[in-house]
């Protein structure tokens, strides 16, 4: 191993290991590719749309090793994804979004599975979300990824 990559290596250990709360970022182009390497000549292993929330794992210069919502890891160029605006993707089947932050409030609208969700405040265990319709309502922490 080089010195520059025995550098990067443990910057990026390091880097891991201070950090405590999830960081999400979402991926800031129409289409975004994610990479098996912090490289453009790295094998591309999968392209996210605009908005898709990944979790920011290890920081470097260029590269950002981030996680999806499978679990999958992967590589992506910093400048391709952006703290704002902050999304979360629904991850059941079918999600009530209620007018208020209660579960005896009305269903303003219903999110399948995988739907994008702008994050716009949070309420104790609910956030606030506008779909990209332009409806605002409130879904639980627990049914989505992004948080």
């Amino acid at each position: 191993m080089s010195r520059c990559a025995a550098a990067a290596f443990l910057f990026a250990v390091l880097a891991a290991q201070q950090s405590t709360a999830a960081d999400f970022r979402a991926a800031a182009d129409t289409a975004v590719v994610l990479y098996d390497a912090p490289s453009a000549q790295a094998k591309k292993v999968y392209i996210v749309s605009q908005g898709y929330p990944l979790e920011v794992v290890v920081l470097l210069r260029e590269w950002v090793k981030v996680r999806d919502a499978s679990g999958a890891l992967s590589w992506v160029e910093a400048k391709k994804v952006s703290a704002k605006p902050r999304t979360v993707m629904v991850k059941v089947p079918v999600a009530p979004i209620r007018q208020a932050a209660d579960e005896a409030s009305p269903v303003v609208f219903q999110a399948q599975q995988n739907v994008l969700l702008e994050l716009t405040g949070t309420a104790g265990s609910w956030l606030q979300v506008r779909h990209r319709d332009g409806v605002t309502g409130y879904i639980r922490i627990a049914q989505v990824w992004g948080v």
